[in-house]
């Protein structure tokens, strides 16, 4: 039987195998990227022993995964666990699910995040941020990144799960990242097991059945309540009981996998990019020039999208030379062949925004932050995929989009951030998303429009190119 090829010439006639170690990838995912596309192109593979992973880099390559479903499918999760535990339950959601199932869910779970439903939710994002706000002091230090993953669980909390069920929502919410964090740092591990592997996996079986009893927790009080709301659980729960269509394990599994996406990304995009502003003055004084002239005041201004206006462009540019998901992965559902490769069935193939939205050819001088450059560049879907691309584009992303609108411009009306100066940053990905190892603190100001950068350390400084005055300048011999 003959198996699908590539469609594109992908093969210069060198090896695009590299024989080394997979824990090289999961110690520092970037850099092992870096080093296999200068030595490869635009196909590559890291070999140890008889398993592989292939690196796809291309916008054509992209396209091909992205687009075709049917050929690769989705495992965000490679760890299942067995098959009547809490994590193949809890691993059952929208993420881990292909073909016809995939796209039956999608349907039953997409109206929250639909563009024309999404406005009912700014009252709740405006207040919640508001709040968050007037617990900031003028002279204080805040660590942004644990403000905005707060931040974030309790709108995505109240947007998924209803107002009422604050409390054991942002409980779920502290338990999810590091479930996600350990099954993706397992996943590799699988492969090529180390004497450790066996007690961080059940370390992890462990994590998803208390995971699972807090879910259940809160179905079993929204049930109670009473009345079911319009959040997406009340639709969920509604969909299970009265058509069947969504079973007790997808059920699970959509809460957990939904409340993990909606929330983690956000935070961290809104991390790097009031990082960004904060050591951009410049960039940051145009806005501060919008926002004083009104530019933000009306609601509609997130909802559309506020095109034309810088805030725009800035998340636009913030998403692609910082992106929060850094690479994600498919298997193909049956053997082929990619370029001189043949790919068994189940192949891991890593797809990576920060490789493509970093090339050169795409975005000239692709490690500076430049809001202005989206003036003119009009990049493909496949091109730049900050929320990924093809069928299984994230269906959050216009909410995603309208809650960051939201936020930024009401944090920075009120308060002038400052990197502490001499602050380590330090951007390492942890299960595919590109976290501020340590932290991002800033101090806190009333808004007075003195913006400046400010000295840091760290291997920021290989991500993305800071002006001058945000080098730590050493002292001479």
């Amino acid at each position: 039987m003959d198996h699908p090829t590539a469609d594109i010439n992908l093969w210069t006639g060198n090896s695009p195998i590299t024989e080394g170690r997979l824990q090289d990838f999961i110690a520092d995912p970037i850099a092992c990227m870096k080093q296999l596309h200068r030595d490869h192109g635009d196909l590559a593979a890291l070999r140890e022993s008889e398993q592989q992973l292939v690196f796809v880099f291309s916008p054509e390559l992209n396209h091909q995964v992205l687009s075709d479903s049917k050929l690769f499918h989705s495992r965000f999760f490679a760890l299942r666990g067995p098959k009547k535990s809490a994590l193949r339950r809890l691993t059952s959601g929208l993420l881990t699910m292909n073909g016809d199932e995939h796209k039956q869910q999608r349907r039953m779970v997409a109206a929250p995040f639909e563009k024309r439903t999404i406005g009912v939710y700014h009252d709740t994002i405006s207040t919640l941020t508001d709040d968050m706000l007037d617990g900031w002091q003028p002279g204080e230090t805040r660590n942004l990144s644990e403000e905005m993953t707060v931040l974030m669980r309790r709108i995505t909390s109240s947007i998924l799960f209803g107002a009422d069920q604050m409390e054991i929502a942002l409980e779920i919410g502290e338990m999810l990242d590091p479930w996600v964090e350990v099954n993706h740092h397992l996943s590799i591990g699988a492969f090529l097991p180390t004497e450790d592997f066996m007690p961080q996996y059940e370390g992890l079986l462990a994590l998803a059945e208390r995971l699972e009893s807090r879910i259940l927790d809160l179905i079993r009080l929204r049930r109670e309540a009473g009345k079911l709301g319009s959040d997406l659980l009340s639709q969920l729960i509604r969909s299970h009981d009265q058509t069947g269509g969504i079973s007790n394990e997808q059920l699970v599994g959509h809460v957990a996998v939904l409340f993990g996406a909606a929330h983690m990304t956000s935070a961290l995009t809104l991390g790097w990019t009031l990082f960004l502003l904060a050591q951009h003055p410049d960039v940051m004084r145009s806005l501060f020039r919008e926002l004083l002239a009104g530019a933000y005041d009306e609601p509609q201004v997130a909802f559309d999208g506020g095109k034309g206006l810088l805030l725009d462009r800035v998340l636009r540019e913030s998403m692609r030379v910082l992106p929060a998901s850094s690479y994600s992965q498919r298997s193909n559902a049956v053997p082929m062949e990619l370029g001189p490769l043949s790919l068994p069935r189940n192949s891991v193939i890593i797809f990576s925004q920060f490789m493509t939205q970093h090339r050169p050819d795409l975005f000239p001088n692709p490690e500076t932050f430049d809001p202005d450059r989206w003036l003119t560049i009009s990049p493909s879907p496949y091109e730049y995929l900050p929320f990924g691309a093809g069928p299984r584009l994230c269906l959050g992303a216009p909410l995603a989009l309208m809650t960051m609108k939201t936020i930024l411009p009401r944090i920075l009306r009120r308060y002038r951030l400052s990197v502490a100066a001499g602050a380590e940053i330090t951007g390492r990905v942890v299960s595919t998303m590109l976290n501020p190892i340590g932290g991002l603190p800033v101090e806190v100001s009333r808004q007075d429009g003195r913006f400046a950068s400010s000295p840091v350390r760290g291997n920021i400084h290989s991500l993305v190119n800071l002006p001058e005055a945000a080098h730590e300048r050493r002292a001479a011999a």
